[in-house]
């Protein structure tokens, strides 16, 4: 069965629902309907029929495969469900249908949850989970599986709301798996959702680019997993993936925090002396616990060439093992490359994307071991013209997908042939890994579920603070509430709950366990040295002186209601939570409204107002993302912004604008606009979700013009302070760059051997500074490319070989930069959308570096503000989105240079502008002058992080995300980068923060900022 059959029979499975939903008078089932539905279930095999009583019964949270609990595993064993499925999916869609058709709810969702997994491989989960949500309207008391809960938060993750993916995943773990009318046959299968949630939390913390704590957390459910009476090898080994992935990415100080914790275990890996060679152990057992899966293999043993091929460019690793290394790497992408024959079909774009990564890190692997420079060009080539067919996939309808799929294996396979790539010994034919793999040897672990339950109990306060967000809806009778997410207060607005189903339905079983808490109250401050009480950080601030709704029927705007009050204590009744998490989860993207909002949420972060134009409807939209139909209108109180696009958002305080009109009518003296100050929105006041930014609240000024930009540019970088030498550096170590002949635009093989290593930011900017102004003059085309990332807590930059395919323009334009569709190999989450941000004029490789290293910067303080809101009690959490580079290559010669970040999807807000305004309806404004006040303090008054922006709850508690932060420092010189220096410090602390503390700060005990003589237009 093709996915354009598939996608029709959903479609009619959608339609059926929706028919029903909107009949006036409920319809009784004909008797041919009936019919019918008998005849599907008769016409079912016997393994089918089985699996779909077993799941109307509630027999297991997660459908199972049939090796995941088994020790010893038989021949019989070694099959996978997707392979039942896909046999079967046309009756069963069939099934599906008839059944929505005869209001056998029960069987409807039991066809649901057992397709699934199969369809969200092959990407129809969004249609599924829209018919979930119709199934749930209309018949409340039927049971919703936990996995179709936590799938809709996946999807949340991926498509970029992961304040609505957070709040799903901490009502399960809160609440004890908890989820509607579901009951849990004993308290394992409780443990084993909230393993799951956990899991699926690290990954969020993952793509936000926190490391340790991702670890932590990953651990943890790698701990629930091994606790359950039968341990879940599949969870296992999903985990250990997990945590190999992360690994690559964790600098040696966050490593050595991670393994010195006392509830994490790294004998379990049987190698812990470097974080690589631990991620390539970790994920070597990963293919080994799912070698039965292709899919699980591929991504495993990708893991664990890319560990082993990273290690070999350390500095940590012996030159006379290099090459071990890279063969082990080879091993591992061939592997990968052999869990699907040329002839196979692969329909999903998380394994498309992994086989392309293979491909070219083979081909990558193979460079460095001396293959032929000519077979290596054309099998880079190839990959290229692969992704290119990727990303068109990836955006594609149904009906032209499957000749798509078909170009890439086509070119995957011209790799293999080109590589020669050979079947490797396998005495398991079921199995998708070498014999070699299988002398792997398993330490004992002694987990058990209570030190599952004590190890997450410990991070609790944050969840139960996430979840007072609630509000409870009118589908179910007395004291037991169903929650329905379209009533989280992920928007600026307050919202009424929608779902109006009443329903009686039996008590769910409880577990006795406590109900776990959150990674975020923890984020390792208990464990990594840069958070402890007595760190540097506390003594130097001690010694300083005095979301937009997703269902169809919900408007952009809406009426708000009182936000629901709920205890935060630990002996909370859970009756209230009994029938809420089933709601929360089954909301689905809605097409139109999604991108409405993406594309007019696109806003103040692109600059000034005078700066935007008419936005095109027509935008390329890659993957997770529905195409953006229309343009919503735009009020002059509400200018939305999803990405910043100007680092140089350049402001000065009212009195001191000398601008220019810009053919503005309203104008002060000719000079800046006259925008109006919306009033403060009242409770159970209509407010808009779309938040005002520059235009209602900020004027401004262009301070530097562009020539006068890159000159100051030139003298920023002479006069950048000298630094000591960083021992982790590999040009400070062996001063390995070297010009090549062919102009410093060129890389050589020292520049790449120190680049792939790890070089300092003041080495990486010596060696880049070429003079050449660089900017993207071909889109959607792929390049080779360097993918770059910046640690601040090591000060290191380190690069990996990828290829990037730069996509459609998103015509969305700011002061200085563009926004595009950018997908690479490398990037952190296969399954989401990232946005590329280029300069509109050419601009000195520095200006993009500086880009990156202010972001990540910013987020290195926020993680020790959130440890102090932690320790106070204060239950909210401020992220920056991590932000890397990526280094355009044709052959070895820099063409230019985007920075990257994921895509987020909801309502955008400008708290605070770099200079003095501030905007004062929103309680997260009153957390981001405390952040600037505390930056101030650990910086030793030299740098203050302003100009925050990004996505905030209604109550200003639980999550804020932000992105494309200024920072004013005196550290560092003035220019591009720094435009305001000291003056924006002073702007700060005098106009900003102002001479009183506000609450936050106050409960947080931080020393008064120092008072300062007053501002004058002399002291600019």
């Amino acid at each position: 069965m093709d996915s354009h059959e598939a996608g029709l029979l959903l479609q009619q499975c959608v339609e059926a629902a929706e028919k029903q939903r909107d009949d006036k008078e409920q319809q009784n089932p004909t008797e041919e309907q009936t019919r019918a539905y008998h005849n599907c279930r008769d016409v079912l095999c016997a393994e089918l029929s089985s699996l779909l009583q077993e799941a109307e019964h509630m027999q297991w949270p997660f459908v199972p495969e049939r090796w995941q609990y088994k020790q010893s595993v038989e021949a019989q064993d070694k099959t996978n469900l997707s392979d039942l499925i896909q046999e079967h999916l046309h009756t069963l869609l069939v099934l599906l249908k008839v059944s929505i058709q005869c209001q056998e709810a029960v069987c409807a969702l039991a066809v649901v949850f057992l397709v699934d997994r199969f369809l969200y491989w092959t990407d129809e989960s969004r249609r599924l989970l829209k018919i979930t949500k119709l199934l749930h309207k209309l018949h409340p008391e039927a049971p919703v599986a936990p996995q179709l809960v936590i799938r809709q938060a996946r999807l949340y993750l991926n498509s970029g709301k992961l304040q609505k993916a957070e709040y799903i995943l901490s009502g399960l773990i809160n609440n004890s798996g908890t989820t509607g009318c579901w009951l849990y046959p004993s308290n394992s299968e409780r443990a084993l959702v909230q393993a799951v949630s956990v899991q699926v939390r690290g990954m969020i913390l993952q793509k936000l680019g926190l490391w340790l704590e991702a670890a932590e957390l990953i651990w943890a459910s790698l701990v629930g997993y091994y606790a359950l009476p039968k341990p879940d090898k599949k969870g296992i080994g999903t985990s250990l993936g997990l945590l190999a992935n992360i690994l690559v990415s964790m600098n040696d100080e966050d490593f050595s925090a991670f393994k010195t914790n006392p509830d994490v275990d790294l004998s379990l890996l049987g190698e812990s002396s470097h974080h690589l060679l631990s991620a390539a152990q970790a994920a070597k057992m990963a293919v080994v616990y799912s070698q039965y899966t292709s899919l699980y293999v591929l991504t495993n043993v990708v893991s664990q060439g890319t560990s082993l091929l990273t290690y070999s460019f350390s500095i940590h690793c012996p030159s006379s093992l290099r090459r071990s290394y890279l063969l082990q790497a080879r091993e591992a992408f061939e592997i990968g490359l052999l869990t699907k024959s040329s002839s196979e079909t692969v329909s999903s774009i998380q394994e498309l994307h992994t086989f392309l990564k293979a491909a070219y890190s083979l081909a990558t692997t193979q460079k460095w071991l001396g293959a032929k420079p000519t077979i290596v060009a054309q099998a880079k080539q190839a990959c290229k013209e692969a992704l290119g067919f990727f990303y068109n996939y990836c955006n594609a309808q149904n009906q032209i997908k499957d000749a798509l799929c078909s170009d890439i294996t086509r070119l995957i396979g011209k790799v293999k042939d080109l590589l020669q790539v050979l079947p490797f010994a396998n005495s398991d034919k079921q199995s998708f890994i070498p014999d070699s793999y299988r002398d792997i040897k398993e330490t004992p672990v002694d987990f058990d579920l209570e030190k599952f339950s004590k190890m997450i109990l410990k991070f609790k306060k944050f969840h139960a603070t996430l979840c007072e967000m609630d509000r409870t809806c009118k589908s179910a009778n007395g004291d037991q509430a169903k929650f329905c997410i379209t009533a989280l207060g992920t928007t600026i607005g307050t919202v009424n709950p929608e779902c109006s189903a009443q329903a009686n339905v039996p008590a769910a079983s409880r577990s006795s366990s406590d109900g776990l808490g959150s990674s975020w109250n923890k984020i390792s401050f208990s464990n990594s040295p840069r958070f402890s009480s007595g760190s540097p950080t506390a003594a130097k601030i001690q010694s300083l002186p005095t979301t937009e709704t997703d269902d169809d029927k919900m408007p952009s705007s809406f009426c708000g209601g009182n936000l629901a009050k709920s205890a935060t204590s630990t002996n909370n009744s859970p009756h209230s939570w009994n029938f809420h998490m089933i709601q929360a989860a089954l909301e689905t993207l809605d097409t139109e409204s999604e991108n409405e909002k993406a594309i007019v949420s696109l806003s103040d972060s692109c600059g000034s107002n005078s700066s935007w134009e008419k936005l095109s409807a027509n935008v390329n939209v890659p993957r997770n993302k529905p195409m953006l139909a229309k343009i919503g209108s735009k009020s002059s109180e509400s200018s939305e912004g999803l990405f910043h696009l100007d680092t140089l958002d350049s402001e000065t305080p009212e009195f001191l604008q000398v601008s220019s009109n810009n053919g503005n009518p309203s104008t002060v003296n000719g000079n800046a606009p006259v925008v109006p100050i919306p009033n403060s929105i009242q409770a159970n006041q209509c407010a808009s979700t779309e938040t005002s930014t520059d235009s209602s609240f900020e004027m401004l000024e262009q301070v530097k013009m562009e020539d006068q930009a890159d000159e100051t540019s030139k003298t920023e970088q002479t006069n950048d302070p000298k630094e000591e030498k960083n021992d982790l550096c590999h040009n400070c170590l062996n001063e390995s760059f070297a010009k090549s002949s062919k102009g410093q635009d060129n890389l050589t093989e020292q520049d790449y051997n120190a680049l792939l290593a790890g070089v300092c930011h003041q080495c990486l900017l010596q060696r880049l500074n070429s003079g050449t102004r660089f900017q993207l003059k071909e889109h959607k085309m792929a390049y080779s490319g360097l993918h770059l990332k910046f640690s601040k807590t090591t000060g290191l930059w380190t690069a990996w070989e990828t290829c990037v395919y730069i996509g459609a323009d998103m015509k969305l334009k700011g002061k200085q930069r563009s926004a595009l569709w950018v997908q690479f190999l490398h990037q952190e989450e296969r399954l989401s959308s990232y946005v590329g941000k280029d300069y509109l004029k050419p601009r000195q490789m520095e200006l993009h570096l500086k880009d990156v290293e202010r972001q990540m910067t910013a987020q290195f303080y926020v993680t020790q503000f959130n440890k102090s809101l932690y320790e106070r009690e204060l239950m909210a959490q401020i992220f920056f989105i991590p932000s890397e580079a990526l280094l355009i290559l044709e052959e070895n010669q820099i063409v230019g240079c985007v920075t990257v970040e994921p895509y987020m999807l909801g309502d955008f807000v400008k708290l605070t502008n770099n200079t003095v305004k501030k905007e004062q309806r929103f309680e997260a404004t009153e957390y981001g002058i405390a952040f600037g006040h505390f930056t101030y303090l650990i910086s030793g008054g030299q740098e203050v992080v302003v100009d925050l922006q990004g996505w905030v709850t209604a109550n200003g508690k639980g999550l804020t995300y932000l992105t494309d932060p200024q920072i004013h420092s005196t550290k560092t010189p003035k220019g591009p980068s720094n435009p305001f220096a000291e003056r924006g410090l002073r702007y700060f602390l005098e106009e900003q923060h102002g001479p009183r503390c506000n609450e936050i700060c106050s409960v947080l005990q931080l020393p008064p900022v120092p008072r300062l003589s007053p501002l004058t237009p002399h002291s600019l």
